[in-house]
């Protein structure tokens, strides 16, 4: 894989880590010449094209095969497996 192929998976795989639509699903990632394959189960059809759109938007994807499947007794991740943001912004005072 070339410099620029890991640099662009890196990027790919940041975005859906990052994405709260996808917290706790492991989603295979395979390139090939811009194109990207998305393999795995989520529980939703909401949750299948929001990782098409997360993948999607990363600079450098030409088009994405979504062959992700929907399975509805997938177990839905609770907040505990939220990524902790250690120097996230804290609001203080909610009142507006």
């Amino acid at each position: 894989m070339s410099d620029a192929a890991k640099t662009l998976f890196n990027r790919i795989d940041s975005a859906i880590h990052r994405s709260p639509h996808l917290i706790g699903h492991t989603l295979q990632i395979e390139m090939r010449a811009g194109r990207v394959v998305l393999r795995g189960v989520v529980p939703s059809y909401y949750q299948k094209q929001m990782a098409q759109e997360v993948v999607r938007m990363v600079d450098g994807v030409e088009r994405v095969d979504n062959q992700l499947e929907v399975d509805w007794n997938t177990r839905q991740p609770v907040l505990e497996d939220a990524p902790v943001l250690e120097d996230a912004p804290v609001l203080e005072d909610a009142y507006v």
